[in-house]
């Protein structure tokens, strides 16, 4: 099937691993430009010779940033004024008790699973209505539906990203424009499995893999974690021309995590 997406510009950012490495590697495979981003030019490069062995003749190009910060993303304009697909990745989590969360922590999260996506939305979102063609992705989860009390300042975030999908796609009304909100369920990234491992006690992965599902993730219908192929199997399908009719949704890859038909 073809996406139409040679020749696109595509920035997804905080991907140098897991879900943005994966979308990154399946929006190059589709033909379109892609920009990888990281926090350190070591993660940049090893992610770019992991897509290029991916892909033969990828397109594909660098940027090195904290893009929770606005002066990062101001340099990261100037070198990229315009891009055709923006899909805001970025993300961190971690599993600590309410009372036990500062305000730092909650700026933290906010600035990385937010504001990041806020700024960097208002900058490529102009252009992409000017030529009236674009597409914005907003990584978020199911946990912005089913907050996890095990990390609740990451849950709000998720679903401040919601909100902010949807407010901005009513701006695109009437346009060749898309802002869409993809929410992946429990995915076998680099960062959770490094956190299952921490917390199995010398258990194997998979022995914890069958006791997270069986009582933190009950109403799994998958019964284990998404791999980040999958969820960007969704993304680049959103990110694509075929999508067109897709605008101001949350589009689950949740492995039917949240238990409602709508």
């Amino acid at each position: 099937m073809d996406f139409h997406l040679n020749g696109k510009l595509a920035l997804i950012s905080g991907s140098t691993k897991g879900i943005g490495l994966a979308i990154a590697t399946g929006l190059a495979r589709e033909g379109a430009h892609v920009i990888v981003n990281g926090r350190s030019q070591q993660s940049v490069d090893q992610a770019l010779a992991s897509l290029r062995s991916q892909v033969s003749g990828a397109k594909a190009d660098g940027f090195v940033g904290d893009l929770s910060n606005a002066q990062q993303i101001q340099a990261l304009v100037r070198q990229h004024p315009a891009v055709d697909i923006l899909v805001n990745n970025l993300g961190i989590f971690d599993p600590k008790p309410f009372d036990d969360i500062p305000d730092e922590d909650w700026q933290h999260f906010f600035d990385t699973n937010v504001m990041s996506g806020v700024r960097l939305t208002r900058a490529y979102l102009s252009q992409m209505k000017k030529k009236n063609w674009g597409r914005v992705v907003f990584i978020s989860s199911e946990s912005g539906v089913q907050i996890p009390v095990e990390m609740i300042h990451y849950g709000v975030t998720k679903t401040a990203q919601l909100g902010l999908s949807r407010g901005l796609a009513e701006t695109c009304a009437g346009t060749g424009v898309t802002v869409n909100a993809v929410l992946p369920g429990p995915t076998k990234s680099e960062g959770v499995s490094d956190f299952v491992q921490k917390l199995s006690g010398g258990k194997s992965f998979e022995a914890m893999e069958k006791e997270f599902f069986e009582t933190a993730r009950p109403t799994s219908l998958l019964k284990r974690f998404t791999t980040p192929e999958e969820v960007a199997n969704m993304v680049v399908y959103v990110c694509s021309e075929l999508s067109s009719a897709t605008n101001g949704a949350a589009l689950r890859v949740d492995g039917g995590v949240v238990k409602s038909a709508f």
